[in-house]
């Protein structure tokens, strides 16, 4: 589902990845553990093709068989759009909109059909127990409610990957619980691949695989 090879990143003069190659199967959860600055976000971002590794010889980041490195900027924000989800540690739900319409607009901007969209982005948050909270804006939901409702709009155009930075550091512990066994009851019904960044201990254990992170590589622990 993913493989990268050799991903380097600077930031100036600041080597922050230095040469990691990974592999995930499909359907797999994995977690990025590591101390604050060890490079798990950067490679988050990099993985999720929100950021661009420094291009080396044997640099390769092929996600569900496509060589993304080689897409132009169009290309590649259509394939985030239609084959990546993303959930954030603060949600980043547009405040002025209803978390029916949150949850949509990764739908419209694929140009998929608006009634299609709709049903589906209902369905989802039906499922994810916020039937009657569709019409409430971010403001009237709670921390939990919020995050679910992020879920949702990472669900609504059924990516083959989800990626997850921090997505429970800003909950309390048993809505942060409930977040977690949440992933895996989505991997096990839809088949979503899951590659989650966090400092939460029972969550990184809980993946199918623990991979930490140290001075901007992959280390075996």
């Amino acid at each position: 589902m993913i493989l990268a090879k050799n991903l380097h990143k600077f930031y100036d003069t600041l080597h922050v990845l230095k040469g990691v190659d990974l592999h995930i199967k499909k359907g797999e959860i994995v977690s990025i553990v590591g101390a604050s600055g060890a490079g798990k976000t950067t490679l988050l971002q990099i993985l999720g093709t929100l950021d661009a590794p420094k291009k080396e010889v044997g640099t390769v980041l092929e996600i569900n068989g496509e060589s993304v490195l080689d897409l132009k900027d169009v290309a590649l924000s259509k394939f985030r759009n239609t084959h990546l989800g993303f959930i954030f540690q603060f949600h980043q739900l547009l405040p002025e909109f209803t978390a029916l319409e949150n949850v949509c607009i990764p739908g419209f901007i694929a140009n998929r059909d608006k009634k299609e969209v709709e049903t589906e982005a209902k369905r989802l948050l039906t499922y994810l127990g916020l039937a009657e909270r569709t019409h409430h804006k971010p403001s009237e939901l709670s921390g939990g409610e919020q995050q679910r409702v992020a879920v949702a709009r990472a669900l609504i155009n059924k990516p083959a990957v989800i990626f997850a930075d921090e997505p429970s550091g800003n909950l309390d512990t048993h809505t942060a619980e409930n977040l977690h066994e949440l992933f895996f009851k989505l991997r096990d019904e839809f088949g979503q691949t899951f590659v989650i960044v966090t400092h939460n201990e029972e969550l990184a254990n809980m993946a199918d695989r623990k991979l930490t992170m140290v001075d901007g590589n992959i280390v075996t622990i």
